[in-house]
């Protein structure tokens, strides 16, 4: 007998998102939910603390996460957290390399963590398909450099200039001013000749947010996806996480998990994670469960034995 098809589940992606072209690959994110593996190759990342910093442990690490389901790999040079400038000219040497090592061996989508337009600039020669601009396209130059190339970029919520301290973020409707801030900003981009089938939106999970921001920006997830842009959750073992449930950073991965799987329950077609093999797994089972793919099997009384 074959299984019945559910029907579409409520709170998923609006039926006008397109497939999305990402490098080689295509996807259809009414069904299908992308996982962005991180590479910090940065000494002072918050959750690695520099173990994939040396050239080779970032190249071994960003396609031990390809073997491992990745659809994305995110690699970063310069954190977004406050702390010292980093040179435009060292982001780049960090980062390029990189970009041009995982290309040599992969197909996969390579995205670069940057809001240094020349580095998205420098980073998009080398082989890099996406930009994910922690700063939301602040910097009109950055705007200019996507036009001008075929690369897609996400446009994240952020309040403050990279590397400064916002003490005390404060929201009269922390959802609605995030909306309102990528609904202006993803207009600009196309103002300034981004076409609209290469913005992902990113309502910045922990950026110039509190525990109680992000947990909101979670439960309402879908007036954000609403939007009509795929939209991408950041929720890998971030603070909230740790806060919500009194956990260290080595101690995250299930609620990391947890956060991850209720952003897809409310329309997030793009996870982007630490952890990526369980990532993976909570991706493909989120989209069976939702009636997106079929399982990979079925044997469980359907009149073979189950030893």
């Amino acid at each position: 007998m074959t299984a019945s098809r559910p029907t579409r589940p409520t709170g998923s992606l609006p039926e006008n998102t397109p497939i999305r072209t990402l490098g080689a690959h295509a996807f259809d994110f009414s069904k299908r939910v992308a996982v962005m593996a991180v590479v910090n190759r940065t000494p002072d990342s918050f959750y690695d603390r520099g173990s994939t910093f040396g050239f080779d442990s970032a190249v071994a690490a960003a396609l031990a996460a390809v073997a491992d389901g990745a659809d994305i790999i995110d690699i970063g040079g310069a954190p977004f957290a406050p702390g010292p400038e980093l040179p435009v000219a060292d982001e780049v040497d960090r980062v390029v390399p990189v970009i041009a090592a995982i290309r040599e061996s992969s197909d996969v989508v390579i995205s670069v963590d940057t809001f240094q337009p020349e580095v998205a600039r420098r980073s998009i020669e080398a082989g890099a398909d996406l930009i994910n601009d922690t700063t939301g396209l602040r910097n009109p130059e950055m705007a200019t450099v996507i036009a001008d190339s075929s690369a897609g970029i996400v446009i994240t919520h952020s309040l403050a200039a990279p590397r400064t301290v916002y003490a005390k973020p404060s929201y009269r409707d922390v959802v609605g001013e995030v909306i309102e801030f990528l609904r202006r900003q993803a207009n600009m981009a196309i103002d300034a000749g981004i076409p609209p089938e290469r913005i992902i939106l990113d309502p910045g999970h922990d950026l110039n947010k509190n525990t109680m921001h992000s947990l909101e920006l979670t439960r309402r997830f879908s007036e954000i996806a609403a939007l009509g842009y795929p939209v991408l959750a950041a929720v890998s073992n971030k603070d909230f996480v740790g806060e919500t449930l009194d956990r260290k950073r080595d101690d995250r991965v299930a609620g990391s998990l947890a956060a991850a799987v209720v952003a897809i329950m409310n329309g997030a077609r793009i996870i982007r994670m630490h952890n990526v093999r369980p990532a993976v797994d909570a991706a493909r089972m989120t989209e069976a469960i939702l009636g997106f793919r079929d399982p990979a099997y079925l044997r469980h009384n359907m009149g073979e034995r189950n030893d």
